[in-house]
C-alpha cells in the first residue's frame, strides 16, 4: 500500500526485453536504501517487486499485463520516473490510500500556468470517469492529487511548485501518457451497490 507522495525522482538505467515482458533497472538511491529482494517499490504509480538491489539501483521484472495496461512500456534508458516505497504501518498517511494497481492510462491534453501553480488537463479512458469526482483523490503517475474539475471524459488537477519540481509531472507535455489509479473505495462502493464496472486494474 502506498500514499501517492513521491519520495524520489529516479531514472531508468536499462530495459531488457524478455519476450512479451521486460526487466527494468532503475536508479533511486533513497528508495533502495535497505531494499531487498521481494520488496515493493512504486514506479510511476505501478507497484513493482524488487529482484535485485545494489549501489542505489534496483531491477524489477514487468510482465506483459502491466506493460499493456500502463505507460511503463514506453520507458527507455534515461526516462525519469516517480518512485515511492510502501507506507509503514503506524506512519502518517500524507496522500490517500494507493494500491499501485493502475486502472488505465490517460493523456495530458493541456497545461495552463498560473502565478505559482499549473492547471493540467488529462483525458480519461473509457470507463473511469464515473470514479472521478470534484475534490476527490486520484493518482497520476503515482502522485496523489485532488481533482479540480471532473468532466465526462477528462479531469483537471492543480500542481503546486513542489509537485512540479520533484515529480515527472513537471516535465510531462501535452500528448504524453500517464498512469491513472482511481480511488479504490469508489470501486468497492459501486460493487456493493450492485454496479458492474468495466475498469480493470493491473498488478
Amino acid at each position: 500500500m502506498f500514499t501517492g507522495i513521491v519520495e524520489e525522482l529516479g531514472e531508468v538505467v536499462a530495459v531488457e526485453k524478455l519476450g512479451d515482458s521486460s526487466r527494468f533497472r532503475l536508479r533511486g538511491p533513497l528508495v533502495t536504501d535497505g531494499a531487498a529482494h521481494g520488496d515493493s517499490i512504486a514506479v510511476n504509480g505501478v507497484c513493482l517487486t524488487v529482484v535485485e538491489s545494489a549501489d542505489g539501483e534496483f531491477t524489477a521484472d514487468v510482465m506483459a499485463e502491466t506493460l499493456t495496461r500502463s505507460s511503463l512500456g514506453a520507458l527507455v534508458p534515461g526516462s525519469r520516473v516517480n518512485l515511492e516505497r510502501p507506507m509503514a504501518l503506524g506512519g502518517r498517511l500524507g496522500g490517500h490510500l494507493v494500491q499501485g494497481h493502475v486502472d488505465g492510462t490517460g493523456t495530458i491534453t493541456g497545461r495552463v500556468p498560473g502565478e505559482h501553480w499549473e492547471i493540467v488537463r488529462i483525458a480519461l479512458p473509457t470507463g473511469l470517469a464515473r470514479y472521478v469526482v470534484e475534490k476527490g483523490s486520484i493518482t497520476v503517475d503515482g502522485v496523489s492529487l485532488t481533482v479540480v474539475e471532473a468532466g465526462d471524459d477528462y479531469f483537471t488537477v492543480s500542481l503546486i511548485p513542489t509537485t512540479l519540481q520533484l515529480t515527472t509531472l513537471g516535465i510531462k507535455q501535452p500528448g504524453d501518457p500517464v498512469n491513472l489509479e482511481v480511488d479504490v473505495l469508489a470501486k468497492y462502493v459501486e460493487r456493493l451497490l450492485g454496479g458492474r464496472g468495466t475498469a480493470e486494474a493491473t498488478a
